[in-house]
């Protein structure tokens, strides 16, 4: 029986707000000067998608925490296998035709992989560490965690596809921290990819480097661990210039755009982050107006119904608009720490805090890109950005939260939609 009480209504209403400022905004995106009959029907297809992302939810919502739990490992497998299947076989759109990230079925793009494998890898790493968790001592405690993790890591940086790549570390060290892992552990952790930026700069890199050391010392990790760990910081330092090498050039240029003079290249790889700046700094405090940007009107704003939606907020809604859009967004993370902390054990604990923290890297990558605060990855902007794949696995991640909330209460044979 369907018992009312039971469903998580803020999360739920929160989540709809969400997609049906998302769907009015790609409505928006395709109202232009410059005819773009894909883009004009976008909110159409994005309607269908929702009708579809709902009846999913619908249906895993029907769940129990337990089967989430015992599918973890079956998802997992299965998405690896599809993502190390497009290495042959994947395509590539828009700016980034370059990569492998969708899948082709009969000449025709069906989706993106690598998305459903974020769900898939946060519901993996939620059962490893459940049985480990607050038993973080050293650093070989986390090589299960890190291998779950490791496996689709780098079968989407081998797409290439940064941003998705950037979206799995963030769930990843999100997931340790609530795990119980020490602060001083995570920072060691992430020393290489701190080195690999800080490579650059000789003073930057010494000074981490010193750092690193003294943090190895005083932690008293095993001898062993930290010889390995510094030597590796050293290897990856050194190795920096060929890392770099090994991008392909739309990733190089831009990352050069993001850490140089925007203006360097304002028709080539600075465009996109120039033409969303304008964009946003021209909407002021109220905007222009729903449907009224003049930059996605005239054509000049890019992936103005994906990547770049964020773009169109602040352009026609201008700060109101944003702080709005933020506000949702806020509120949405803050419940599913809440459903998280409620949680009757450490799986589903784990489990509302990964997909919390998909949501949250997305939106702060998604959002830093437009601003020029991070380079530009091509990641999606949870519930507004236009496509099947997202939407999907958002509106999927929302049904698995609305459960733990519900059998975080005791009710577990009475959740569903």
């Amino acid at each position: 029986m369907l018992r009312r009480q039971t469903i998580d209504y803020p999360l739920l209403i929160i989540a709809l707000l969400l997609t049906a400022f998302g769907i009015a905004m790609v409505f928006s995106a395709g109202q232009t000067d410059i005819p773009s009959p894909i883009v004009a029907g976008a909110w159409k297809r994005q309607i269908m998608f929702f009708a579809a992302a709902l009846a999913a939810c619908w249906v895993v919502s029907r769940g129990s925490v337990r089967l989430f739990e015992w599918s973890a490992w079956p998802l997992y497998i299965i998405t690896c296998i599809l993502l190390a299947y497009l290495l042959g076989f994947g395509t590539g759109a828009g700016t980034a035709s370059s990569t492998k990230s969708w899948l082709t079925i009969a000449g025709r793009r069906i989706g993106q992989p690598a998305e459903l494998a974020k769900l898939a890898t946060v519901l993996m790493l939620a059962r490893v560490l459940a049985s480990k968790r607050d038993s973080f001592r050293s650093l070989m405690d986390m090589w299960r965690p890190l291998a779950v993790i490791a496996v689709p890591w780098v079968l989407v940086m081998l797409q290439p596809d940064l941003g998705t790549g950037l979206g799995f570390i963030g769930i990843c060290f999100a997931m340790l921290f609530w795990a119980g892992a020490p602060w001083q552990l995570l920072l060691m952790l992430a020393s290489p990819g701190i080195s690999l930026v800080l490579a650059f700069s000789t003073g930057l890199w010494g000074a981490w480097f010193f750092v690193l050391v003294a943090l190895v010392f005083w932690y008293r990790v095993w001898l062993w661990e930290g010889v390995v760990l510094v030597l590796l910081n050293a290897v990856v330092g050194m190795a920096a210039p060929k890392l770099w090498d090994s991008l392909s050039p739309y990733q190089q240029s831009r990352i050069l755009v993001f850490t140089n003079d925007p203006t360097m290249d304002p028709s080539g790889a600075a465009y996109h982050a120039n033409q969303s700046q304008i964009a946003i700094g021209s909407g002021g405090l109220l905007g222009k107006g729903f449907t009224a940007g003049t930059q996605k009107s005239l054509g000049f704003l890019p992936e103005r119904h994906t990547d770049f939606i964020f773009s169109v907020v602040g352009e026609e809604l201008g700060f109101v608009g944003v702080c709005v859009a933020l506000s949702l967004f806020l509120a949405l993370f803050l419940r599913c720490i809440r459903v998280a902390t409620r949680a009757n054990d450490a799986f589903p604990s784990l489990v509302a805090c990964g997909l919390a923290a998909l949501w949250l890297v997305h939106v702060i990558i998604n959002i830093g890109m437009t601003l020029n605060l991070m380079p530009v990855t091509g990641i999606p902007l949870p519930f507004f950005s236009y496509g099947p794949s997202f939407l999907l696995v958002c509106w999927t991640a929302v049904a698995i939260v609305l459960r733990i909330s519900g059998e975080g209460r005791g009710k577990a044979d009475e959740v569903s939609l």
